[in-house]
């Protein structure tokens, strides 16, 4: 069994900053890539930030200089540095993650979301 658990949402003021955090437990053979999406309701859930085994990273335009994604397999955790939040940025944050269980079977996992609101 695989769960990631998400952890650091709240309510924030514009210009705020929040660190969202999430980690996976269970049977991990290893872990390719990770990533935090985010909804607002209505609205596609969309990529915000990912970060591969190799380190590489890949950011929204909407938070480019904002945020920062970093990762530690080591730990099976993922982080997302939110810097200069905006009203905009409001919706549920969601983690996931690429996961090798065993050579040869992969799946992605989905945390349930913590919700991330920004208002004055």
């Amino acid at each position: 069994q695989v769960q990631l658990v998400e952890s650091g949402g709240g309510l924030v003021q514009p210009g705020g900053s929040l660190r969202l955090s999430c980690a996976a437990s269970g049977s991990i053979f290893s872990i390719n890539a990770m990533a935090w999406y985010r909804q607002a309701p209505g609205k596609e859930r969309v990529l915000v930030a990912a970060i591969t085994s190799r380190g590489s990273t890949n950011y929204a335009d909407s938070v480019k200089g904002r945020f920062t994604i970093s990762g530690d397999n080591a730990e099976n955790t993922v982080n997302l540095q939110m810097n200069s939040l905006k009203p905009e940025d409001t919706a549920v944050y969601y983690c996931s993650m690429g996961i090798y269980l065993s050579r040869g079977i992969y799946t992605n996992y989905w945390g349930q979301g913590t919700q991330v609101t920004v208002s004055s």
